[in-house]
């Protein structure tokens, strides 16, 4: 790598508005291009096609909407809606009226969604009908699907939002280092920082038809499935029927996929129960792309053997989208994520402290330069936690690497405790802090624990109370699914006689182990 660091990619105008970028452009350039397919079965039917025209319409009537209700530049907009195309369309709209929408989960538990609304102050709460009931303090706008039917329906239009490229676009909560979920504010610039993912990993062009396995409500989806194929004039795919593992090679045919785009452990599924060879996806597909969780090792030989076509990985975090990759124009190397994308600018740095990067071949945290225009503006009210994450001219996510003299780079694992499974990333700390509260548990620790080669999930290990027995492993998941998100819940529950601990007492949370 140089001696000189930096982002040298071209770097975002001062005037820029997210929308305008990702919706507006090809809007103007192919109007009547299709710009979502809504798909509902295997075969391919469409339920809903909207052209780039009439994506921009709802957007900008939505940004009018909303506007007209009285609410403010930068006013934060929550987003509970169900997985449907309304769900982006909100998220854009919002965007393009210069407010600062959230995605959240539908499968928030009441006491989940409402720490996110009063953290993120949203000044307006849009609601799907089995959370309309949702509390909201006086003066909040609640707005329901009947709303929202009447927001794209608004009788004007607006104009994109006069934003600078370092104005609020968008607001994220990720697991945090403490028991709470932390925001992740973006800047308006953040798509144009997602630029160097295109060449870098998607190889992406303005005739491909992308096709993403989430939904609609799933930053991976908003971003991957949408935001990056919409913003090269591409065709964004989303499928809405029974997920299973035999739909998705019927789906990549019967639409004339090129990209696919999913978890690993997604991939590996349909290798394992549909059984794919290279015809069972047609013609136009070239190749998947795959991010969100460590895959196994095995995964691309197995794939490409099955079928003969390549998976490209990315590697990347909520406060920059992915930055790390290979691609079409990057050949993979096992044991290597890939190579940093173009302008990007990554160092690996020592664990104990420093800014000078490491030389190539030696294990440090892996950090990327500030002057990134996809690094986000900073975690929303939470500055001690930013300072955790800052040293001089670099952000330091908490992964650990090594790279070569190549530049491809190794993931070694985390430097921190987060746990990534199935795709997403929990703090245990959040998880633990839910089961402390059954009246069995003494001391509860949460780790990731592997149940397969290929697959992760969130184990509890449960010191139980003298006083009673040890509760069940029912009743432990029970008591998790009325307090966190499916996707928190701990899959795996084990009963220990302690935690193990180092010398001064600290948890040693790399020694809880399943037992075989």
């Amino acid at each position: 790598m140089s001696s000189t660091y930096g982002f040298s990619g071209p770097l975002p105008p001062a005037r820029f508005n997210m929308a305008a970028y990702t919706v507006g452009r090809p809007a103007a350039a192919t109007p009547d291009k299709p710009a979502l397919i809504v798909l509902d079965t295997p075969e391919g039917g469409p339920a809903e096609t909207w052209t780039f025209a009439e994506i921009e319409d709802a957007v900008l009537r939505i940004a009018a909407g909303l506007q007209d209700l009285g609410l403010q530049r930068g006013d934060r907009i929550m987003l509970r809606l169900e997985g449907t195309s309304r769900y982006p369309l909100m998220f854009f709209g919002a965007i393009a009226g210069g407010f600062v929408p959230l995605p959240t989960s539908t499968h928030l538990t009441p006491p989940e969604a409402e720490f996110l609304r009063s953290d993120s102050d949203a000044e307006a709460v849009v609601l799907a009908d089995d959370n309309a009931d949702m509390p909201l303090p006086a003066g909040t706008f609640r707005l329901l699907p009947d709303d929202v039917a009447r927001l794209l329906c608004h009788p004007r239009r607006a104009t994109y939002a006069e934003t600078s490229s370092d104005d609020p676009a968008y607001l994220i909560y990720t697991s945090g280092t403490t028991s709470a979920p932390k925001g992740v504010l973006h800047a308006q610039r953040a798509v144009w920082g997602r630029r160097p993912m295109y060449e870098g990993w998607y190889g992406i062009r303005d005739s491909d038809r992308v096709l993403h396995a989430g939904a609609f409500n799933w930053t991976y989806t908003l971003g991957t499935g949408l935001t990056d194929p919409w913003a090269n004039g591409a065709t964004a795919l989303i499928y809405a029927g029974e997920k299973t593992p035999e739909a998705w090679p019927r789906l990549i045919h019967a639409t004339g996929t090129t990209i696919f785009a999913a978890v690993p452990s997604l991939f590996r599924q349909i290798l394992k129960y549909a059984a794919p060879d290279r015809a069972a996806f047609g013609e136009a597909f070239r190749h998947g792309l795959i991010a969100g969780e460590t895959p196994p090792a095995d995964l691309f030989a197995q794939w490409h053997a099955a079928t003969g076509f390549e998976l490209y990985e990315a590697l990347g975090m909520s406060e920059l989208s992915t930055y790390i990759s290979s691609a079409p124009a990057v050949p993979r190397r096992d044991g290597f994520v890939g190579r940093p994308q173009p302008g990007r600018s990554i160092a690996i740095l020592p664990v104990d402290g420093g800014e000078q990067p490491l030389p190539p071949g030696e294990e440090g945290l892996l950090a990327a330069h500030a002057s990134d225009p996809g690094l986000m503006l900073g975690y929303w009210r939470r500055p001690e936690e930013e300072a955790q994450v800052r040293r001089g001219p670099w952000f330091i996510g908490g992964d650990l690497a090594i790279m070569d003299t190549d530049g491809y780079v190794a993931h070694r694992g985390r430097a921190n405790d987060i746990m990534k499974a199935l795709g997403y990333r929990v703090a245990p700390q959040e998880v633990e802090a839910a089961l402390a509260q059954h009246p069995d548990v003494a001391e509860v620790a949460c780790a990731e624990v592997m149940v397969r080669a290929d697959v992760s999930v969130i184990g509890a290990f449960i010191v139980p109370r003298d006083s009673a027995g040890p509760p069940s492993a029912e009743a432990i998941k029970a008591f998790a699914a009325e307090r966190l998100a499916p996707y928190k819940c701990p899959r795996e529950v084990v009963i220990v006689e302690a935690l193990p601990r180092t010398p001064n007492g600290k948890l040693k949370r790399s020694a809880l182990t399943r037992p075989q």
